[in-house]
């Protein structure tokens, strides 16, 4: 896959479909790569361009070991649209790249065709907790993390029924960088996009998972108060990582979302 300079730093990307389509650009969760949205794609074949890409410090686009904030992330994606000749886009994204969706929807609302925010929060504290989780992978690695994060990304029994899935997404996460990892916390443990949700006028759809224990249903709701044209989907049978083990159901949101958004974008 091709890799493009943004701000300095090379980020890994994919975009296929229609050229004449409209872009749907996805945003990937904390140690995840542009790979979790595999399974979902193929809901929108044929009607969307889909862009995918690695967030800094994750997969293999570069980064900085420097403290980075949200808006940072969010000018990533910003300057990776500009980069392609991409004006406006319908954007989604899981748990970090919600936040980053949020960012950017909200700073810059003419860029959003529509938002959809999965799996995520506009404000998770605490930040000790953060700074403490990215202190542990800087020393061990992400080695250190992975057992309490597949049990947080997935409901008890799917990694029985969908081996080969959840094998891809450990040695991924096993993958990432500590320091691209560990500046990713500390960007999510400083956040607080609360107040910016006003700011966010495109059509928005929010997917919890009822099971998530890391953004659950309540944080959802919480984003939703705070945007004119949100609706709330909370999937059954779903932990975090919603989009890799209901893809299917996801996908499906997804596309009648968008067609009713933008129809004509």
């Amino acid at each position: 896959m091709p890799q493009i300079t943004v701000g300095g730093l090379g980020l890994r990307y994919h975009l296929e479909g229609p050229e004449d389509a409209p872009v749907v650009a996805f945003s990937n969760s904390l140690g995840a790569t542009l790979e979790m949205w595999d399974a979902l794609v193929p809901a929108l074949t044929g009607r969307y361009r889909t862009l995918r890409y690695d967030t800094r410090g994750h997969g293999r686009s570069e980064t900085r070991d420097r403290p980075v904030a949200i808006a940072d992330l969010a000018g990533d994606l910003a300057g990776l649209l500009d980069a392609l000749g991409i004006g406006r886009a319908h954007l989604v994204g899981l748990s970090l790249g919600g936040m980053t969706v949020q960012a950017l929807a909200s700073a810059d609302p003419g860029r959003a065709l529509s938002a959809t925010l999965m799996a995520t929060a506009a404000f998770l504290p605490s930040l000790q907790s953060w700074d403490e989780r990215a202190a542990t992978v800087r020393a061990q690695g992400t080695a250190a993390v992975v057992e309490a994060t597949l049990g947080r990304w997935f409901t008890p029994g799917f990694a029985e029924r969908a081996p080969e899935t959840v094998r891809a997404v450990r040695e991924r996460f096993l993958a990432c960088d500590p320091a691209g990892y560990a500046v990713c916390c500390g960007a999510i443990g400083r956040m607080d996009l609360r107040p910016a949700l006003g700011a966010i006028t495109a059509p928005t759809l929010v997917i919890a998972g009822r099971d998530d224990p890391s953004t659950p249903p309540a944080m959802a709701e919480e984003i939703c108060g705070g945007i004119a044209q949100a609706e709330l989907v909370v999937l059954p049978r779903a932990a975090h990582l919603l989009a890799v083990e209901r893809a299917e159901a996801v996908g499906g949101y997804l596309r009648a979302f968008l067609d009713r958004a933008a129809p004509g974008a």
